[in-house]
């Protein structure tokens, strides 16, 4: 980051004076006021809302996170990079919270182009982005819901060749593909790379979530050895309402949240099952 100049902290520090809320004691600074302090100073948006941060403001996008997260969490969500692999149901969900959450630097991978039987469930696919690249809409999306996030778009598929140069400058990599086979070779990429793992899978009415580090004996001990899927079909067709997508990706971006600020318990050695149908949710350990 480049440094801040003196002028920028002396005018947040008039802001702070004149924009203190008598209901919480806490100061804002809106999104218009940042975009204008950008084109001044020379800074990204970014830049601006963390130096905003470090004078206890809070741009307004971010008001309702107080006080669930601090300003300096806040700030770490913002210097963050998080991997989304998938942008389909999971995905779309995921890239949508994480994007509202603040997360500063978002890379979102998928070869896939949308269809009409994605309408049923993804939240990026509607009727005027049929044939289009579910990538690039990701991408466009955040820009829309903050433009002050870093993105980088892969329209992808992903392999044990491509995997390592996508992510390799990620903090965190969230699963939110749609078979075994690639989760193996995502998994293979992260315990190289050393990056933290969310995975997560829906198939009706059923879903699960599980952190994994490197290290840690992750996918084998939910699925079994990876050469047991070497001939299963990636495109194998499943059946997801459309309930189910966005509590599995709540989840796992909880998920994400516990380990880039390293708090309460992350689901690591552990896979949340759950059955909607039944409404049956379970915590298994898989050490």
């Amino acid at each position: 980051m480049k440094k801040i100049p003196d002028e920028i902290i002396d005018e947040l520090n008039r802001i702070k004076e004149i924009s203190v809320k008598e209901k919480n004691g806490i100061s804002t600074i809106s999104i218009d006021k940042v975009k204008k302090m950008s084109k001044k100073y020379s800074l990204s948006t970014l830049e601006v809302e963390i130096a905003a941060l470090k004078q206890n403001i809070i741009p307004a996008r971010y008001e309702r996170n107080y006080d669930t997260i601090s300003f300096s969490e806040q700030i770490h969500l913002l210097r963050s990079t998080v991997a989304v692999i998938g942008c389909g149901g999971l995905g779309g969900n995921i890239i949508e919270m994480l994007a509202r959450l603040g997360i500063g630097n978002l890379v979102v991978i998928d070869g896939d182009i949308f269809n009409e039987s994605n309408l049923n469930r993804q939240i990026l696919c509607t009727e005027n982005n049929i044939g289009k690249g579910k990538a690039e809409t990701a991408e466009a999306r955040i820009k829309h819901i903050n433009s002050s996030i870093n993105t980088k778009a892969y329209s992808q598929f992903i392999h044990s060749e491509n995997i390592d140069k996508m992510i390799q400058e990620t903090d965190i990599v969230v699963d939110a593909l749609d078979n075994i086979p690639s989760r193996f070779d995502l998994q293979k990429s992260c315990r190289s790379l050393k990056i933290p793992l969310i995975h997560g899978a829906i198939n009706n009415f059923n879903g699960q979530v599980s952190t994994i580090f490197p290290g840690d004996k992750g996918l084998e001990a939910i699925y079994g050895p990876p050469e047991r899927y070497d001939k299963q079909n990636k495109k194998n067709i499943v059946s997801v309402p459309s309930f189910n997508p966005s509590l599995v990706a709540s989840l796992q971006v909880a998920e994400v949240v516990k380990v880039l600020l390293n708090r309460g318990k992350p689901l690591r050695n552990k896979v949340l099952l759950i059955n909607l149908e039944e409404l049956d949710i379970n915590v298994v350990e898989i050490k």
